[in-house]
């Protein structure tokens, strides 16, 4: 097959282009970002805290893991989407190198994102919402 690359004249760059993938205007792929973060804060929300939910993991060859800890999870679920899958190495990241708080990690990026999600309807530009 042929690499597809796309060069910007103007920022003297070039970028690989994933002939496969699918291409989504901004605010399109905005709200697609949100919405995978806040989908992988809601399978984990309901594992927080003493009284969190153990969740049934069941691996392609049958094997089942029953647990809460929301490392444990991320490391097992087959995340696709990429912003959820930064999100998920973010939250590892934090639990090797503290010990706990993947779960947390997990819950504010979602948040954050949730509450950022309704500035952005309201008008207010990403960009002003980042600094």
């Amino acid at each position: 097959g042929f690499l597809y690359f796309i060069v910007d004249l103007n920022r003297m760059s070039l970028s690989y282009v994933n002939p496969g993938g699918q291409q989504a205007r901004k605010a399109t792929a905005l709200t697609i970002n949100i919405g995978a973060a806040r989908g992988l804060q809601e399978v984990l929300k309901t594992n927080l805290g003493p009284k969190g939910t153990m969740k049934m993991l069941v691996s392609g060859a049958g094997l089942i893991k029953i647990t809460k800890d929301g490392n444990t999870l991320l490391g097992e679920m087959q995340i696709q989407h990429p912003t959820a899958s930064l999100i998920a190495r973010t939250a590892t990241a934090t639990d090797d190198t503290t010990g706990d708080g993947s779960t947390s990690t997990v819950l504010v990026i979602g948040e954050l994102l949730r509450q950022c999600e309704r500035w952005i309807q309201d008008g207010r530009h990403p960009r002003i919402l980042t600094e």
